[in-house]
């Protein structure tokens, strides 16, 4: 069996674990290396997350540094925090300079700024130092806090032979080669290089004359899920960034592109559930309670609202209390199409698949929610007269009723969406309690007013 088929069946188990503390316990380094020398870096990093800080750090301090580089990577950002801590400067700057420059400026990026400048200041590497420095700059929601400095390129005035020649020198540096990229003599991107046009020119042939003009591109001042848009679109595995001038600067790698995608979703997840800050469950109770009560406070005062307005119809309730028994379904239903309706106009606004006016996403809203309420109106229908066949008045009230709630409740779950995007607001946190606390009293007021309208009382 290869190595990679037992990275891929890795599995992580109470045994190992215990096997592992044991070694650490009884500083058996030589037993413990042998052990983790098995396991791709992204294995080791889920055992040290079962592990204490103290033996975690234990660990690292062990492994070569171009091996806990890398774990480093894979840990748990808040876990990898900790870590650092009990690591020196020193300690910190080894492991930094085994990374690609983009990651070295993410782990740096989450130290204090006094043990930032003690870390830059051991790097040996003035080239690595230089690179971090710059990337330091840049915002981490940009193409600029996403990009790696590490890129092969070639000028368009070399001859084939040359080019050869100076990529695998450049080629030594980049742990992975997606392009090559074409600059004229002021570093200006110019074209992308095809590998076989390489191979198949004369030696003695110009750049120039072989290099594709047509490169995507992006500004180093874009927006990262901008970035990430674009990649998805065009299934480009690297594109290169860019300044004003069109100077190049480095490139985005899809690694990094599937990261944000990842973060993205999982922040747009806890909107959605009403979470209104990044969490996760091995957090504090305090930082969860801050983190949820907002959106559930939110959810008592929609509850409260909804009793005054049932209070209000309190005679009709008294005189059809079979009303009382189909307000939960009023309110669930209410809520469900709100969700459904601002869950795909937040998918496609994150995916950029809007288009068109807003007018006509209304009018498609509406028109899906008058075709569903229908047809879930008739059944509802069909089931209050066969349960009570002397309640069709009641039945025919709480039917017209659902209609329009759908109806609503459709129009609002697009609106609210389009409307927070517009405001720079992201819509994903109309998916959650917000939609629903409003659809509800909406949906419960709607009801008892078309129930009053069409009933005696």
């Amino acid at each position: 069996m290869s190595k990679v088929e037992k990275n891929i069946k890795f599995k992580l188990t109470d045994l190992l674990i215990s096997e592992v503390i044991v070694l650490i316990t009884s500083s058996d380094d030589k037993s413990l290396l042998d052990k983790l020398s098995t396991f791709h870096h992204a294995d080791i990093a889920e055992i040290l997350e079962e592990l204490n800080f103290e033996q975690a750090t234990y660990i690292i301090k062990l492994l070569e540094s171009d091996k806990t580089s890398e774990v480093l990577m894979e840990l748990d950002e808040d876990f990898r925090e900790q870590i650092l801590k009990n690591l020196s400067p020193k300690e910190i700057a080894e492991e930094i300079e085994e990374l690609d420059t983009d990651d070295a400026t993410d782990i740096i990026s989450e130290l204090s700024f006094e043990t930032q400048k003690k870390v830059i200041s051991k790097i040996i590497d003035a080239e690595l130092k230089a690179d971090i420095k710059e990337l330091l700059k840049y915002d981490e929601d940009s193409a600029g806090g996403l990009m790696a400095k590490e890129l092969v390129k070639v000028n368009e005035n070399w001859t084939v032979t040359k080019c050869v020649k100076e990529m695998r020198i450049q080629a030594a540096e980049v742990t992975r080669v997606h392009s090559i990229y074409v600059v004229n003599d002021d570093n200006k991107l110019v074209g992308r290089l095809s590998l076989k046009d390489l191979l198949v020119s004369n030696t003695r042939s110009s750049i120039q004359s072989i290099y594709i003009t047509k490169v995507d591109s992006v500004n180093v001042n874009d927006e990262a899920e901008s970035v990430a848009n674009i990649m998805q679109k065009y299934d480009l595995e690297a594109i290169p960034v860019v300044d004003d001038e069109n100077t190049l600067l480095g490139r985005i790698t899809i690694d990094d592109i599937v990261d944000l995608i990842k973060e993205e979703a999982e922040k747009d997840y806890q909107l959605a559930a009403g979470i209104l800050q990044d969490v996760d469950v091995d957090d504090t109770i305090l930082q969860l309670s801050r983190a949820r009560l907002p959106w559930l406070l939110l959810g008592l005062l929609g509850g409260i609202g909804a009793a005054i307005v049932m209070g209000t119809f309190d005679v009709i309730l008294l005189k059809h209390p079979i009303l009382f028994y189909f307000t939960p379904l009023i309110a669930a239903m209410a809520g469900n199409v709100g969700v459904q309706s601002s869950a795909i106009i937040v998918q496609g606004l994150a995916n950029d698949d809007i288009r068109g006016s807003v007018k006509n996403r209304l009018l498609k809203e509406t028109f899906l929610s008058i075709l569903n309420g229908v047809i879930l109106a008739i059944i509802l229908f069909l089931f209050i007269i066969t349960w009570n066949p002397d309640e069709y008045l009641v039945a025919l009230a709480i039917s017209i009723s659902l209609v329009i709630v759908i109806i609503v409740a459709g129009i609002i779950g697009t609106f609210i969406p389009l409307f927070l995007d517009k405001r720079g607001i992201d819509p994903a946190i109309a998916t959650g309690p917000f939609i629903t606390t409003s659809n509800d009293i909406f949906g419960i007021l709607i009801y008892f007013y078309i129930a009053k309208l069409i009933l005696p009382f």
